[in-house]
């Protein structure tokens, strides 16, 4: 796969970003480790620079050759290790030394090869693979999920992940969105078929006689209630040469008979009246079905609601009312919608562990995924490693690195100091059995 290289020019034009954050107390006392350190290496060097001055000064052969020795060695040993180990980080003595200051000088090259060595050692497939299948995922998210804590976390998360997803888009723009989605769905569907269907429903209930003795009740109730203004229309109607006696008896017989009507009707089930309604209303879903200008009338009066601006305005507030809703709930951990969730969670995780044959799939799908998206992307990886460590300040990067593996390091110039000194040693004695 062709590797994309960080573009130099953008490398020298980008702002120097500050390297990631380390603990204060952590670099603290890493730079003391250092330091000790330092100071002990340094501290054997003059130790053995004491050394072979007073044994050079004093030397008359035997034993104090054999420390000379050790001690010459020794300090050769040392520094060329202090010499080693500090061409790494700066110039020794300050001195611009060729192939010294190796990681500030070399920072870019390291850091693509810190890459590179990511890419092909760690986001390889088999390796990949082999971990994926080694960890477990789906058992572990299985048990993980089971646990009620853990389902309330998940349920809090949720919670958050809505409230930040609704408070980033536009409420104007969505709002429009719901409003036109809704009254187009409404206005998609035929209204007429709509309306057999509901009347259909309501015949085979019995729910139109319901309705039906609901009108017999209130029409009732609305002569009682009006009774004296029906008389007073009554006596406004009749001739002036009719007795009020005549009219108080017409208006009684007429009364009584409507409200005996209306009483009879509601109390027979078997009414003649019931019968013709239940025609009526059947007759009623059948043209609605196949009369094409009940239909259009229809689709008329749907459209007038439609367009109502009172209807307008309630569409307007479907999404607000939805999200304040969605979010109250989501948010409320005593909710109804936070306990089904939570709920829902748990037996997921209770799925997971129980069934075998799921988490093999999911395993499956986790392992393909993950593989199949870092073979696709792990250049761009490698070229983030090689990016970011590209932006570092080369100084800051070399602190901080031998903060991380200098202490380790001052036991190379120890190392050398002895080793050296014991060469020296090694060599004298030679020479002194030799000659």
């Amino acid at each position: 796969m062709a590797r994309h290289r960080p573009d130099p020019a953008m490398t020298n034009h980008t702002p120097t970003p500050p390297l990631p954050p380390a603990t204060v107390a952590g670099d603290a006392a890493r730079a003391r480790a250092l330091r000790s350190m330092k100071r002990f290496a340094t501290g054997l060097l003059v130790a053995m620079a004491v050394v072979f001055v007073v044994t050079r000064a004093a030397e008359d052969g035997g034993v104090l050759g054999y420390a000379r020795a050790f001690a010459e060695a020794a300090m050769i040993g040392a520094l060329a290790d202090w010499f080693a180990v500090t061409a790494l980080f700066r110039h020794p003595l300050g001195l611009p030394i060729p192939h010294t200051a190796i990681i500030p000088t070399r920072k870019d090259e390291i850091g693509r090869g810190l890459g590179e060595f990511v890419q092909h050692n760690f986001l390889s497939g088999p390796v990949l693979s082999e971990k994926l299948a080694s960890v477990g995922v789906a058992d572990r998210l299985g048990r993980w999920l089971r646990d009620p804590a853990n389902a309330a976390t998940v349920g809090a998360r949720v919670g958050d992940l809505v409230r930040a997803a609704t408070d980033a888009l536009d409420h104007d723009e969505v709002g429009e969105a719901v409003a036109a989605a809704v009254t187009g769905r409404i206005r998609a569907v035929p209204a007429a078929p709509l309306a057999a269907e509901v009347l259909e429903v309501a015949v085979a209930g019995g729910h139109h006689q319901a309705a039906l003795d609901a009108v017999l009740a209130g029409s009732a109730a609305l002569l009682e209630h009006n009774q004296d203004e029906l008389r007073a229309r009554l006596d406004s109607e009749s001739p002036w040469w009719v007795p009020d006696a005549v009219d108080d008896r017409i208006f009684a017989k007429v009364y009584a008979g409507v409200s005996h009507f209306l009483v009879e009707v509601g109390e027979n089930p078997d009414h003649h009246v019931r019968r013709q309604f239940d025609e009526r209303v059947r007759a009623l879903v059948d043209d609605l079905r196949r009369s094409p200008e009940l239909a259009a009338k229809a689709e008329g009066l749907k459209a007038q609601v439609l367009d109502h601006p009172s209807v307008q305005a309630w569409a307007a507030t479907l999404w607000g009312d939805a999200r304040h809703a969605l979010v109250e709930a989501t948010a409320d951990e005593t909710s109804e919608l936070r306990r089904h969730l939570e709920a829902a969670v748990v037996r997921l995780g209770e799925t997971l562990v129980a069934d075998a044959d799921l988490r093999r799939k999911l395993d499956t799908w986790v392992e393909q995924t993950v593989v199949d998206l870092l073979h696709q992307y792990r250049a761009e990886v490698a070229d983030l490693v090689a990016g970011t460590v590209a932006r570092w300040d080369a100084n800051d990067a070399s602190r901080r690195i031998e903060l991380q593996v200098g202490r380790d390091l001052q036991y190379i110039r120890i190392n050398g100091t002895v080793v050296g000194g014991l060469a020296g040693l090694a060599l004298h004695a030679i020479g002194e059995l030799a000659f």
